[in-house]
């Protein structure tokens, strides 16, 4: 079944981004880019992070800043979920995008595009929109507007934004979940990152065209699919998933030993599909951190095991794939769709085991 039309985020954007980062580009022109020793991924653009938060909160209300601008804490960090606020348990900390007017929204915006892709169709900041575009089309398919839309997803910032302390820039809602931990001028963690969308088909709103989540599927259909006969008889599993593993609630929950097809064993171009489907998830990030991760998890590949369960369509319901290496965990699962007869739709989870949350 497809599904597509006019969906409006109900938001009229009137400044650019570029309109907001020119509030801070003189003195951002002067400030030296941090240095990284640790061996985390270092994102060159920490500096502008920081700056553009401040430039977000200062544009807020004294009540809005109170509910965005929470304490670093354990329980604050854990508070996200795949479900719609309404259903999610724990609810979700910080401010809504639907009580941002015009100015706020831009101003949002340009944070994320900052610690985000902004330039890929359906990675980063574009497959953020395209899912809060996909809750609108589930509010107007069912008439819940209590508890889908593209208002009902929450920014917050757990510990103040700076480029010395600890801090978390938190975003999510209805199948979306961001987390990117900074401490000391480094970012330490990006994960947990999940991402779901219903439904997966071909979306408009506001002149654009939005598919979340094709590429992901995309991409492991084109792994499985690379498989001889003999590679899908070791990389099956004999269970059935209806949903991911490490999902919300589930943090560290990782399988003591790994299973599948050790992805030593493939050749060089079955590698290079993997490569590209860890890179749709780690790819959705800043381009520096993107490729600081990927270079672990590249070096990582000989040891991470690649596994599977399903038609390996990755179309049909309990279809599920995973990754799981040294630090590397993902997952993709895919099941039946709640709001629309006959479909199915993804949810999906990438985590580090070694920095989630910042490895805190």
């Amino acid at each position: 079944m497809k599904y597509s039309g006019l969906f409006y985020l109900g938001i009229i954007l009137p400044l650019s981004v570029a309109g907001i980062r020119e509030l801070t580009a003189d003195k951002l022109a002067h400030d030296p880019l941090p240095r990284f020793s640790s061996g985390h991924p270092a994102a060159s653009n920490i500096s502008s992070i920081v700056k553009l938060a401040d430039a977000f909160k200062a544009t807020l209300s004294d009540d809005q800043r109170a509910l965005l601008q929470l304490e670093y804490s354990k329980s604050n960090a854990v508070r996200w979920s795949n479900f719609p606020q309404m259903a999610a348990r724990p609810n979700r900390v910080g401010l809504t995008l639907g009580s941002l007017n015009t100015v706020q929204m831009t101003a949002f915006k340009a944070l994320m595009a900052e610690a985000m892709d902004a330039q890929t169709v359906n990675e980063g900041l574009s497959e953020l929109e395209g899912v809060r575009v996909a809750d609108d089309t589930i509010a107007r398919h069912t008439g819940q507007s209590r508890s889908f839309g593209s208002g009902i997803y929450f920014i917050a910032f757990l510990g103040t934004p700076s480029t010395s302390g600890l801090w978390e820039l938190q975003y999510g809602g209805h199948h979306f979940a961001f987390a990117d931990t900074y401490n000391n001028g480094e970012l330490v963690g990006a994960t947990p990152s999940f991402r779901g969308v219903e439904p997966i088909v071909p979306m408009t709103a506001n002149g654009k065209v939005y598919q979340p989540m094709k590429q992901e599927q995309d991409a492991f259909i084109a792994v499985l699919n690379s498989l001889s006969e003999g590679q899908k008889t070791a990389a099956k599993l004999s269970g059935t998933f209806n949903d991911i593993l490490l999902g919300p609630g589930a943090d560290g929950r990782f399988p003591n030993t790994p299973q599948g097809l050790k992805i030593s064993e493939l050749n060089a171009g079955q590698q290079q599909l993997i490569l590209k489907a860890i890179e749709t998830y780690v790819g959705d990030l800043d381009k520096d951190t993107k490729a600081a991760y990927m270079n672990r998890y590249k070096t990582d590949l000989p040891g991470t095991y690649l596994a599977f369960s399903g038609s390996g369509s990755m179309e049909q319901i309990s279809d599920y794939i995973r990754l799981d290496g040294p630090r590397l965990w993902l997952e993709y699962n895919t099941q039946v769709s709640r709001d629309f007869r006959g479909a199915t739709h993804p949810h999906s989870v990438w985590r580090d085991k070694k920095t989630d949350y910042g490895g805190n």
